[in-house]
């Protein structure tokens, strides 16, 4: 598949410290073995916050789309991120 066929993740990781990390990818398990430090790459942010563990992820049509929705949920606030996140398990807070 190339960039424009290919289905992109919008993804949210807890790490080891608690904090959130929002991301992009077109392969959800590569690029969490990536943050986790078991193969090449990985943000700077998440290496010295590991082990992550994934905690909400979103399909979305586009890259374009999934750069979009990842730019507004960095601008959400952390109790409104925990919301996303537990809406997505159908537990209430």
């Amino acid at each position: 598949m190339n960039g424009d066929t290919a289905a992109w993740w919008v993804y949210l990781l807890q790490c080891s410290d608690q904090t959130l990390y929002t991301g992009i990818t077109t392969d959800l398990n590569r690029r969490i073995q990536e943050h986790n430090g078991l193969t090449g790459g990985g943000a700077r942010y998440t290496r010295s916050r590991r082990p992550v563990q994934l905690v909400w992820s979103e399909i979305s049509e586009s890259r374009s789309a999934a750069s979009q929705r990842e730019a507004a949920i960095r601008r959400l606030s952390r109790l409104q991120k925990e919301q996303l996140i537990q809406d997505a398990l159908g537990d209430p807070l």
